[in-house]
């Protein structure tokens, strides 16, 4: 039998397969699933780096949901595969998990700031915008590398009226649903990455950090 995960009320099995349901179709449509005292954060990777070499930044939707106060679990699976089970309380589990490397560098717990506000109307306006961009950019019969090259260049870019923030945290507010009403997404800050919360959920935002060797520098008489 496959395994699941209890929940207490049939609006929050819901909400997970809501939210499943909008990461099938963003980035590499897995989703991570992380339960401990009562409480599991569900996270999707809308853009993130496909190799080591990209500057693409990682774009992390993520919301959280009271789940079984004994529940102790962290995998990645792919959203598709999280189904409504005979039990309203329950959601059945796929057999096998998947890989994300997304999934593989955690933002921080604690050590936020806060640094400002963003108006949920302008998160929705930049997500539009970029839609449009994309759609216009990608050619006929794009090939995957294709279309994954035009939305890293779309989304990745630093948006001035998001505060620099990239293109993408936007469309993650936008596609996962966390924009609803008049409101403003307080922004975070903790060493490389930042956070926007809103009501329904939060957008984490990771830049790439290089490291390597320095210029070479002249030093003493030439």
């Amino acid at each position: 039998m496959s395994q699941r995960l209890l929940f207490p009320d049939p609006a929050t099995v819901s909400d997970v397969l809501v939210f499943a349901g909008r990461a099938v179709s963003l980035g590499d449509g897995s989703v991570r699933l992380q339960a401990r005292d009562g409480a599991m954060a569900l996270t999707s990777a809308p853009l993130a780096p496909r190799t080591l070499l990209e500057s693409t930044p990682t774009v992390v939707g993520m919301r959280v949901v009271r789940t079984d106060p004994e529940l102790v679990c962290d995998l990645v699976v792919d959203a598709s595969t999280l189904q409504a089970s005979d039990d309203p309380l329950a959601i059945t589990l796929p057999d096998v998990a998947v890989t994300a490397p997304w999934a593989g560098v955690s933002p921080p717990r604690a050590g936020w700031s806060e640094v400002g506000a963003l108006p949920a109307a302008t998160l929705a306006a930049r997500a539009q915008w970029g839609i449009a961009a994309v759609a216009e950019a990608v050619p006929k019969d794009a090939g995957d590398d294709a279309v994954h090259a035009v939305r890293s260049a779309v989304w990745g870019e630093a948006d001035d009226e998001l505060t620099g923030l990239p293109r993408g945290a936007a469309f993650a507010a936008f596609a996962l649903g966390f924009i609803a009403g008049e409101e403003d997404a307080v922004i975070r800050r903790a060493g490389p990455w930042t956070r926007l919360s809103l009501a329904r959920g939060h957008v984490l935002v990771r830049q790439t950090v290089r490291s390597g060797l320095t210029a070479v520098r002249t030093t003493g008489a030439v």
